[in-house]
């Protein structure tokens, strides 16, 4: 069974452009947010991490119509094709390159709608619309025209609901991921920048540390390492498998999977090492500071740097002191293009080395946290997988629910 094709602009209540010119933000925190490309992502639209605007703005940018919960937002541009419902209530508007779809609720089930414009065929139908020779971008028209498959609506609800169940356990599992990055984060904070460490009421101060702590540089307490990128000219060295780390791989504390891989042969071409388990990556050109967790040996490209602790320092330690470093990292990335870390940039950044004995109390705590991120992360993957696969299947009609 395959199910009709059905135009959104005559199933949809809103089909509506953003305002096409960049909206005036403030640096203080209103009730009023901007939407941008970067907030359409997995499904979601991210309500945390946007810029703010007055309220005047708010009412100038949203006079086309005012997102709600259950609206469904596409990007057209930068990337093409991100999709995001959203599930909030906050005040928001949609930055450029963004369109709205409202569904009519008599015709089209919004869970539905979100779903369907994920899925395989409507994607290929979207971005083969796609122009532009630097950026590619879709007309206006394309959106509103834009053809989706069509099953009744009572099929359209179960559907949307199926999917949405396992949106929703990996969203809340995203949450308590970042709860407990956040818990490992602020004991780093506490024990190491505050000096607030187990017996510090005791501990004697020498050279303004703790007795027995050392004060040094990152490039001292660890190796800096870097990558290549195998012709890609060449498709035997793609393809095969070895994970390859890129910055587009930095999406959270760890690194199960990377978008490419590369042959055996791939890696002897070029300038990257297999790093092992547990390396820690960090992001070194374009949007820098980004740090990963291998959780697999991969290889890497040029846009970034693997490191591994020296002597007796653990990975962990490693990563939650680069952690609080970032923003000293960030600061110091330079260039006439665009922002960079280089290798000289570790003899910059301090490193302060604690007691061994309160290093392995830190880790002993630190370690039971990554543990649990590690859990959620792989059932987020399963989820995710198992709701790739059904989704293609639901919207041609091949499974019924």
């Amino acid at each position: 069974m395959s199910w009709p094709d059905v135009s959104l602009s005559e199933v949809c209540e809103l089909a509506v452009d953003c305002v096409n010119k960049t909206a005036p933000v403030v640096e203080r925190e209103t009730p009023f947010k901007m939407l941008r490309t970067t907030n359409v992502r997995g499904g979601f639209v991210d309500v945390d991490n946007v810029r703010y605007v007055t309220e005047d703005t708010f009412k100038k940018w949203n006079r086309r119509a005012v997102p709600q919960r259950d609206d469904v937002i596409l990007t057209r541009e930068a990337p093409l094709g991100d999709v995001g419902r959203l599930t909030s209530d906050d005040k928001v508007f949609l930055g450029q390159r963004l369109f709205l779809y409202r569904a009519d609720p008599a015709m089209l089930d919004s869970l539905y709608l979100a779903y369907v414009l994920q899925s395989p065929v409507v994607q290929g139908r979207f971005k083969s619309k796609g122009f532009g020779a630097t950026v590619q971008h879709a007309k206006v028209g394309d959106c509103e025209n834009l053809l989706i498959p069509y099953p009744p609506l009572d099929i359209q609800k179960r559907i949307g609901t199926v999917l949405a169940t396992y949106d929703d356990l990996i969203e809340n599992n995203r949450r308590r991921i970042q709860l407990l990055e956040e818990s490992a984060r602020l004991l780093y904070q506490e024990w190491f920048v505050y000096l607030r460490f187990p017996g510090h009421e005791q501990a004697k101060i020498a050279d303004g540390v703790p007795e027995g702590w050392e004060k040094t540089t990152a490039d001292k307490v660890m190796e800096v390492l870097s990558g290549g990128t195998p012709k890609t000219k060449i498709p035997e060295f793609w393809d095969g498998e070895i994970p390859f780390f890129t910055p587009k791989d930095a999406k959270g504390l760890f690194a199960h999977d990377t978008e490419k891989t590369i042959t055996e042969l791939g890696l002897s071409k070029c300038n990257s090492r297999l790093y092992p388990k547990y390396t820690v990556f960090i992001t070194a050109r374009g949007t820098v500071g980004k740090l990963a967790f291998a959780q697999r040996p991969m290889a890497m490209n040029q846009s970034c740097y693997a490191l591994i602790a020296k002597g007796e320092i653990s990975q962990e330690f490693l990563y939650s002191s680069l952690k609080a470093s970032i923003e000293q990292f960030k600061a110091r990335a330079s260039g006439a293009v665009f922002d960079a870390i280089v290798v000289d940039t570790f003899k910059n950044i301090p490193f302060l080395v604690p007691s061994s004995s309160l290093r392995d109390e830190f880790i002993g705590q630190v370690k039971n946290v990554f543990s649990q991120i590690v859990n959620l992360s792989i059932q987020n993957m399963k989820l995710a997988r198992a709701r790739d696969l059904l989704l293609p299947r639901l919207m041609s009609g091949e499974l019924v629910i």
